[in-house]
């Protein structure tokens, strides 16, 4: 999607001047999204989705203990003194940043799943592509002018907006809390309601009439771009009439501007315990763009980012346990995304330039609450260029979420995501299937010799069945497939030959069902 047509989709296209708690709310109207969620099997379920924008530091988000000396060495300016790293439960490897008290409690008691290591093969580092990359689902030299989600409500209503809102579907499929309309929701046609700003426009919305337009092609635009500001002034009265249904009953928010994210997700709880049959919400938090003061000299456990996590752990914590008093915390399942995480290596303006792969967060009562995934390899000697590799791909996450949480077919699915993906043990499901360690034994992947010179073997234990092997390099740029066939139950094998790769680090994958693992691999010569 060319600049030009993100910001003509995002600003403006959709907005409803609903105001809740001194907060304008924007109601995307039937949009794909929307109406993928309506027709879903678990047409109670809604899913709360957390943009971080900006690019999340993920290595100080979710911090690798066991390579603490390593961290250290590359950014030793900003890492997180050990001894304030907050300890999560069954696990002496990993922590969280001291300011997600309130998020470590919630991973303790199984209410969050961490998914190490989330991006896709061949990063793009501007803020722009990869935050329309995330929102679309592309692959990295793809553009697409469709948003993940609204491509499936494409295949579920047709012909809209004629004959939106009804007695079906009288309530907006998606709400987003901001003044942009995500990408994510975009369907080949609809960027969804329009904001309704004059008298004129709200008796028409009365009388159901538009006023007449020429029959032109500027003549017909005009006549759509009426017809969506009719039903967004509809959507207006709905979400209107659902706050005044319900109220907050948890005492843990903030008080009022001392925490955005807060004030959106308390939103977000009042009208779906008032009873607003939306599916999918959008919040946000920005700042996380941390090239420099990312900490505080001397105190790196304080500073922006300290604080944004903060952020985030206080209003997660109010939101779900608002959700658990409110009667309705089973059918909400929130994550989080940022369009990228940040460099190994820290900058000597106390902070971190754009990266690749980081952790990603689902929360919830239905969650498999735990870590998926190993801790990034972290290099001794890393250099500006040196990034975390991918283990799982975002659309992976998205395809779990769509099949496992809303309950999509197969046929949806792969029209939906373009390509198919593997989905991941991380929601509750009622589905039988084989565990990720049945899958693929973690600690029987190794390669021989390494360093290696010539060539080196990949080994691996496994259930047998489709496996993929891929190489990549130290910036996270995928090199080569270097096997994808059916393997046998038990021990198996792949030699390659390295005399061809430059000295330095690399990172292979073996991926296998839900199962991943990812680790590293020296040429020297």
């Amino acid at each position: 999607m060319n600049r030009k047509d993100f910001l003509r989709k995002s600003i403006t296209g959709g907005l409803a001047p609903v105001v809740i708690n001194g907060m304008g709310v924007k109601a995307f109207a039937e949009n794909p999204l929307m109406q993928f969620l309506g027709k879903a099997t678990h047409d109670d379920r809604v899913l709360v989705l957390i943009q971080l924008n900006g690019g999340n530091d993920g290595i100080n988000t979710v911090i690798p203990l066991d390579q603490y000396s390593k961290l250290m060495a590359v950014r030793s300016n900003i890492a997180i003194a050990e001894n304030k790293v907050l300890k999560i439960t069954n696990n002496t490897s990993t922590g969280l940043h001291p300011g997600m008290t309130d998020f470590r409690n919630m991973y303790n008691d199984g209410l969050v799943s961490i998914i190490q290591s989330v991006g896709y093969p061949n990063p793009n580092y501007s803020h722009f592509r990869a935050t329309d990359i995330w929102l679309t689902g592309s692959d990295s030299d793809q553009n697409l002018e469709t948003g993940w989600m609204g491509r499936y409500l494409d295949q579920e209503y047709l012909d809209y907006p004629n004959g939106y809102p009804n007695a079906n579907f009288p309530d907006p499929p998606a709400v987003q809390i901001g003044y942009l309309i995500s990408p994510a929701f975009q369907g080949a046609d609809a960027s969804l309601a329009m904001s309704i700003t004059d008298p004129n426009s709200f008796y028409q919305f009365v009388s159901g009439t538009v006023d007449p337009a020429p029959n032109t092609p500027a003549g017909h635009e005009l006549t759509f771009l009426r017809l969506v500001a009719q039903q967004t002034q509809q959507y207006s009265a709905v979400i209107k009439a659902a706050a005044g249904k319900a109220a907050n009953l948890s005492t843990l928010y903030p008080t009022a501007g001392q925490n955005s994210l807060s004030d959106q997700l308390k939103i977000v709880a009042q009208l779906i315990a008032g009873g607003l049959k939306t599916k999918v919400y959008m919040v946000s938090l920005g700042g996380f763009d941390t090239h420099a003061q990312q900490v505080v000299s001397g105190a790196t456990d304080t500073g922006n980012h300290a604080k944004l996590l903060s952020q985030i752990s206080v209003a997660v914590n109010a939101f779900q346990d608002d959700l658990k008093k409110l009667n309705i915390a089973d059918r909400v399942l929130g994550m989080t995304f940022s369009e990228f995480g940040r460099r190994i290596i820290s900058n000597d303006s106390l902070g971190t330039d754009h990266g690749a792969a980081a952790p990603l967060f689902l929360f919830g009562t239905q969650v498999n609450g735990g870590l998926l995934g190993t801790n990034p390899i972290i290099p001794g000697s890393a250099t500006v260029n040196d990034n975390i590799p991918m283990q799982y791909d975002f659309r992976s996450v998205y395809s779990t979420v769509l099949k496992n949480w809303f309950g999509v077919t197969n046929v949806e699915l792969n029209n939906t995501m373009l390509k198919p993906y593997p989905t991941l043990n991380v929601i509750n499901t009622s589905a039988t299937g084989i565990s990720e360690r049945d899958l693929l034994n973690p600690e029987s992947v190794s390669n021989y010799p390494n360093p290696c010179n010539e060539y080196t073997t990949i080994q691996f234990n496994s259930s047998g069945g489709l496996v993929r092997v891929a190489l990549y390099d130290s910036t996270g740029k995928l090199l080569k497939v270097l096997k994808e066939a059916t393997f046998t139950d038990g021990t198996s094998s792949v030699t390659i030959n390295t005399s061809h790769l430059a000295i330095g680090l690399y990172y292979y994958q073996i991926l296998q069902g839900s199962a991943q693992v990812m680790k590293n691999m020296l040429v020297a010569r």
